[in-house]
């Protein structure tokens, strides 16, 4: 077969296909027309492209690329004509869908009143130069106690005032617990476990708070959880006194509690620290104990290793619960664990 015939029923191929895919009323119509003109067996264009054959070897090239461009050719009307009758690349989208009206906003989770205040109270004390460290909640009876200077007698050490763990077990198998014991271990019931870490691991001058969750065995009432959130602060350099410790607790609660707050020292006995101060704020008509301080007693700075005799230091432990509920007016710890929507969004 000569090179020019085969041309010819290219061009008219492409013409017959071009004209029947734009005419097509319907899926169905389109793809019978697909089916005379593309259909891998019985196919026009597959009956021509077996004329090449008996094309001239010279004159193969030239054919070749012809039957290539006609194919291009009718694949692309193909396409258009199915993008034609499914409406465009915007199938399937709601008519009535008006993209300039405002979406329906999502419901969003809520941060806890608690966390919040963590928040804040972190926020306030970075003014004051503190950085945030961390530890662990369950703690071995040397930095629960021993080194924060209190005596294996001390009511604090009692098993009925702490949750110690039953990690060991005696010959019989049964799980044991004494607060004696070396390797005994309990959730921590202060976070100033964390200033003797601190301590162990870094040189004065130091200046941090820690915040995290301690554990008592109170029996729940309104000011009472057998959990609880403190933050405790630390700052160890030379030449620290009262004055510096009395200083940051009051910037802390006029900015936490308002310029109004009426907050009182009234003397106390820590362990840990010496001399040692109640801190209370007046709520209602009456004072309300937020949180215990003091100087750090040489005792805690021989057991981290610093010179109690170069070195001086503060320290002070806050309750976050009672100033969450003092700055929201909240009357009941328990409502802050109820898990009752109706009251956590009201923060």
């Amino acid at each position: 077969m000569s090179l020019d015939p085969f041309l010819s029923r290219l061009d008219q191929l492409q013409s017959d296909a071009e004209s029947a895919f734009a005419s097509a009323s319907d899926a169905a119509a389109l793809e019978e027309a697909r089916v005379v003109f593309l259909g891998a067996k019985k196919g026009q264009l597959k009956d021509i492209q077996k004329m090449l054959g008996g094309i001239e070897k010279a004159d193969k090239p030239a054919a070749g690329a012809k039957l290539n461009a006609v194919k291009s050719a009718i694949n692309v009307a193909f396409e258009d004509a199915q993008q034609s009758l499914s409406g465009g690349s915007d199938s399937g989208a709601d008519p009535t869908f008006d993209p300039t009206l405002p979406g329906t906003r999502p419901s969003l989770g809520h941060i806890h009143p608690i966390t919040q205040t963590i928040s804040h109270l972190t926020e306030i004390m970075g003014r004051m130069g503190f950085e945030v460290a961390e530890g662990p909640e369950v703690e071995d009876p040397w930095h629960n106690f021993v080194a924060l200077n209190i005596p294996e007698d001390h009511p604090a050490r009692d098993p009925l005032d702490n949750f110690y763990l039953a990690t060991a077990k005696d010959p019989s198998g049964k799980s044991s617990v004494s607060a004696g014991d070396e390797g005994s271990q309990l959730l921590r019931s202060q976070t100033s476990t964390v200033q003797i870490r601190v301590m162990k691991q870094v040189q004065p001058p130091i200046r941090i708070i820690s915040l995290g969750r301690v554990y008592r065995p109170d029996a729940p009432d309104a000011t009472h959880f057998p959990m609880f959130h403190q933050m405790e602060g630390l700052l160890v350099d030379t030449n620290v006194t009262m004055a510096n410790l009395k200083t940051v607790l009051r910037v802390f609660a006029n900015n936490y509690l308002g310029e109004d707050v009426e907050i009182r020292f009234r003397p106390s006995f820590f362990p840990f620290t010496e001399p040692s101060v109640e801190v209370d704020f007046l709520w209602n008509g009456t004072w309300i104990e937020f949180g215990g301080a003091g100087m750090i007693d040489p005792n805690v700075f021989a057991a981290v290793g610093y010179d109690p005799e170069k070195v001086s230091g503060f320290a002070f432990g806050l309750g976050v619960e009672r100033l969450c509920m003092r700055r929201h007016g909240i009357t009941d710890i328990r409502d802050l664990y109820s898990g009752d929507l109706r009251f956590l969004k009201q923060f």
